[in-house]
């Protein structure tokens, strides 16, 4: 026997013994592992658990936000039971809200949230472009005097705060009693500097490099380069930085000097303590607290997404 026989003889029994062996199909791992508890497609046994979990998670979720948009609009809301759609449809409640001043309070929150959200994406930009692109001594200590103030809690600075709002340093003024006693400490957030400073960072440096030879400057290549390929994380910074305007607390009632100055959030506290407003003008007030959060989360839920999962996946 030759040595090409050999040699032949033995190709022909590894691409048999191939052949012989089963081939795994693409979609076996997928069909397998579709899920976190691995639940294999198809069957009607996972099928049937996996609708009944994602109804009861929809229950816990949607179930209080339809309660208390029914409750809103029901005219003998009852705090006892639990109601999906209004047993009597009536405005009743929020022309009582309104009698209560509910409009002057959201109006102070929409100020409150726009101004505050305009400055506070400004700053997150500017600063994020600095830390991001530009490389200086101090850099890592200033990210981690940005990390330890999202560690101290509103409750730590509330009294410092009011007091520096009360005269603020160099020039005397009095802030309390206006929009810009919670406009102005909220204008800084390290989340929304970090955020943009990660994102900004992962950009290639040779579109920098490019633009940077066809003669663009620091506000050109951040405004009409970078900051366009920024709108995922554009879109992280405005969400969580509305909501958290938005629902601020404690910073309105110690920005305050009367009721007049106070946001929606800190009103329904009063509505709550007030015994001659009833649940159905409580839920209407709720209920107007809770659409610009909803509305804002809607309509940016896609730049949401795309801007966690943008650093998830390389390639």
């Amino acid at each position: 026997m030759s040595l090409t026989d050999g040699t032949s003889t033995a190709t022909e029994a590894i691409v048999t013994a191939g052949a012989r062996r089963p081939r795994r199909r693409r979609g076996d791992a997928s069909e397998r592992f579709d899920t976190a508890l691995g639940w294999q497609a198809g069957r009607t046994a996972s099928l049937v658990l996996r609708i009944a979990i994602c109804i009861v998670i929809l229950s816990v979720f949607a179930g209080p936000i339809v309660a208390i948009i029914a409750g809103a609009f029901d005219l003998n809301s009852d705090p006892t039971r639990l109601t999906l759609i209004p047993a009597n449809p009536s405005m009743k409640n929020f022309e009582v809200a309104a009698d209560r001043g509910i409009w002057s309070f959201f109006w102070n929150s929409i100020v409150i949230a726009g101004g505050g959200l305009l400055l506070q994406t400004l700053l997150a930009v500017t600063a994020g472009y600095a830390l991001a692109r530009h490389r200086f001594r101090g850099r890592a200590l200033i990210l981690g005097l940005f990390l330890a103030t999202m560690m101290l809690p509103e409750e730590l600075v509330a009294v410092p705060l009011a007091v520096v709002l009360g005269d603020i340093p160099l020039t005397g003024l009095n802030l309390r009693g206006t929009v810009f006693a919670v406009i102005l400490p909220v204008a800084a957030s390290a989340f929304s500097i970090l955020v943009m400073t990660a994102f900004m960072r992962d950009i290639p440096d040779e579109i920098e490099e490019a633009a940077r030879i066809d003669g663009a400057g620091d506000l050109r290549l951040l405004f009409q380069i970078i900051l366009p390929l920024c709108k995922p994380a554009l879109g992280v910074v405005t969400i969580f930085g509305f909501i958290g305007i938005w629902d601020q607390y404690l910073l309105p009632l110690v920005g305050a000097n009367n009721t007049t100055n106070y946001t929606i959030t800190v009103a329904l506290t009063s509505f709550r303590a007030d015994v001659q407003v009833g649940t159905g003008v409580l839920l209407a007030a709720a209920f107007l607290a809770l659409m610009p959060s909803l509305i804002v989360y809607l309509l940016l839920q896609n730049s949401l997404v795309k801007g966690i999962t943008t650093g998830a996946v390389k390639g």
